[in-house]
């Protein structure tokens, strides 16, 4: 971890007294229009889903309305004594044939739907992990893993409940709403009236209990993500809470954050539960209602179903008969239904846009910005020292330095003349972590820096790398000012080994070839015959095919470690950076490997920072720092013969820390 920079919390970070900000959607309909860019990328299948759900939409409406002239084919029958069940028959017949043909289209709509959602969230998450990888290291320095996981999980999760069940029945309770509002209207006018009154009551429960509801799912996401990053954390860092018996003291913490999250979901749901049986209860009151009084007008106002009294009360379809009253009622219970479903899909769509909005926020973050122009290139050197590009792969490098000014290009071989003028940096703007520094590394020359912890050892190699920009002075490579250099280029010329080593699952040749991509079996052998790493993965099951997994836990610290510069000696660059390269080997371990270390280093500008300080006695200078300055440089012996801070490290008269 860089000095002086503001760490994530560990195991306790999220701990009790830290409140969420939770605040509501800042653009709704953005987000909303964001997610359809997505699915509108398989628009072919979208069209065809939105064309079965009309059909199946209409077909329903259609069948409730047969029941109409049904139920009145059934009043003629018993009224008359007539046996001629024919007509009944076929539109029994073309009843069941609508509800068939409305069934039929509402499943291939919904497995249309889930191959839809699925191809929208592999899109999503594509882009999410696209952007990751192009954020500054910056970004991850001050956002704790879990918690970006959480935006790969859960989030992703609620987007895809949304797309696969929401979108679907928002568009078929939109058109069911309009379709049977159109049919009771059709049928009677006036009781249509009393489901407008009806109606106004339901929307304003749907707004009270909803707006409620959604401002308790926002924060129920957030505390998802925050219960992530503790146990993520806290799992990462167990056996530091075991060693220091902190479990009391993080089951604490953690009922703290699981309390929070419990509330918010407790409420969220709690309104979202009561939703559904107060809009039934009122879809009951209304159904009664409408009953009653259509009963009223068949019975007692029958003389007056003429003109514009009879069209109010029947409407369009003339006399109100129980066969429409039956269709009415049915409408009735089933313009309730698309609203009570679109007020519980309201649940889902607001948790899937609070979390469409958190992934979002990280596609929205700035990409690390690399304005350079000056690249590396394959190169030919002759005898004159003239150096031409070369397509074919040389072993040879120069720096490709385009002049705009005249159009002209030059090339500058790679050597691994590393330079700081006058360098001043600060992670915040308000601690200044290095000031003034200035320092050389020539070519071949092995660079050590000692001091406390905090005084800018790491944040020295972290400006190498461009992991962040200097505010004052300049870094120079190869004579170049580095802001010059594309990222990549730089970085390409750059190996490091830190002390905290990354091993991912494959097998052993695959994390040492993680260097060098097309590494030979013969490079990866030599890599790890150079780091000492050969004997020991000798002796392992399966020789360089062995399968590690969970970081490496399969292997001793030290053998990761060794397995780190073995990874970093197969990709060969010019200029090598150590950060406590070998603080996870013992000493016995560290001599066998020195021999080979300095086979690694031969020729090349090597940056080394150690605790130990065995280990950059023989450096051709050691930078002594202390809060951001360099009070000390020299080799072993002069800084010995200065009787410094140097001195008294060595002889122990003053420790590390």
């Amino acid at each position: 971890m860089s000095e002086n920079k503001k760490a994530p919390p560990m195991a306790g970070g999220h701990g009790p007294g830290k409140k969420m900000m939770v605040g509501k959607p800042k653009n709704v309909g953005k987000t909303i229009g964001r997610l359809l860019s997505y699915v509108a990328k398989s628009k072919g299948l979208v069209a065809l889903v939105i064309f079965l759900v009309l059909f199946a939409s209409v077909a329903n409406i259609a069948g409730t309305y047969l029941l109409t002239p049904i139920i009145n084919e059934i009043g003629n029958l018993l009224n008359t004594g007539s046996s001629d069940v024919s007509n009944l028959v076929k539109m029994l017949g073309a009843l069941a044939l609508l509800y068939l043909l409305g069934a039929a289209s509402q499943y291939a709509h919904s497995r249309l739907m889930l191959n839809v959602s699925q191809k929208t969230l592999n899109l999503l998450r594509r882009d999410l992990f696209d952007h990751l990888l192009d954020l500054p290291i910056k970004y991850y320095d001050t956002h704790t893993h879990g918690e970006l996981m959480s935006r790969f999980t859960n989030d992703v999760d609620t987007v895809r409940e949304a797309i696969s069940q929401g979108l679907v029945q928002l568009i078929s309770s939109g058109v069911m709403a309009v379709g049977i509002f159109i049919m009771m209207l059709y049928i009677s006018p006036a009781l249509t009236g009393l489901i407008i009154l009806m109606l106004a009551v339901m929307l304003f429960v749907i707004k009270f209990v909803g707006g409620k509801s959604s401002k308790y799912f926002r924060k129920q996401q957030a505390a998802v993500g925050s219960v992530n990053g503790y146990i993520e954390e806290l799992i990462e860092g167990l056996k530091v809470v075991k060693v220091f018996c902190r479990e009391d003291k993080s089951k604490e913490d953690f009922t703290q954050i699981n309390e929070d999250f419990r509330k918010s979901a407790t409420k969220a749901h709690t309104f979202a539960s009561v939703l559904m049986p107060i809009m039934g209860n009122i879809s009951y009151i209304n159904f009664t209602l409408s009953a009653a009084f259509g009963a009223f007008i068949i019975l007692n106002l029958a003389d007056a179903q003429q003109g514009f009294t009879g069209f109010l009360l029947g409407g369009f379809s003339g006399a109100l008969t129980i066969g429409s009253l039956a269709s009415f009622l049915q409408y009735t219970r089933q313009f309730s239904n698309p609203i009570t479903q679109v007020s519980q899909q309201m649940n889902n769509i607001l948790l899937a846009l609070a979390g469409a909005e958190r992934i979002f926020e990280v596609i929205d973050e700035k990409h690390e910005e690399d304005d350079g122009y000056v690249t590396l290139v394959n190169a030919e050197i002759d005898e004159d020292g003239n150096v031409t590009e070369s397509e074919a792969r040389t072993g040879k490098w120069a720096w490709k330095h385009p002049h705009s000014a005249d159009g002209s290009v030059t090339y500058t071989p790679l050597k691994g003349d590393v330079r700081f003028h006058d360098v001043t940096f600060s992670y915040n703007s308000k601690k200044t972590v290095l000031k003034n520094v200035s320092l050389y590394a020539k070519p071949g020359q092995k660079i050590a820096f000692v001091g406390s912890t905090g005084a800018g050892k790491t944040t020295i190699t972290n400006l190498i790398n461009r992991f962040y920009d200097v505010q004052e002075g300049k870094i120079t490579y190869d004579g170049i000012n580095i802001k010059k250099i594309k990222k990549d280029d730089l970085r390409r010329s750059l190996a490091m080994v830190l002390q905290d080593t990354h091993l991912f699952t494959g097998t052993v040749e695959e994390n040492i070839r993680y260097g060098k991509l097309d590494a030979t079996h013969e490079d990866v052998v030599k890599a790890a015959k150079l780091a000492n790493a050969h004997s020991f993965i000798s002796r392992l099951p399966e020789g360089y095919d062995t399968m590690l997994t969970g970081d490496g836990s399969n292997l001793s610290q030290g053998q990761r470690q060794l397995l780190a510069i073995a990874r970093a000696a197969v990709a060969d660059p010019p200029v090598l950076i150590l950060d406590e390269a070998t603080s996870s080997i013992d000493t016995r371990t560290e001599r066998l490997i020195e021999k080979g270390m300095d086979t690694l280093m031969e020729g090349k500008t090597v940056f080394v920072i150690a605790h130990r300080l065995s280990t950059v006695r023989n450096s051709n200078a050691i930078m002594v720092l202390e809060k951001g300055e360099i009070i000390e440089k020299g080799d072993h012996d002069e800084l010995l013969a200065q009787q410094g801070k140097y001195y008294k490290l060595y002889t122990g008269q003053f420790e590390l820390t």
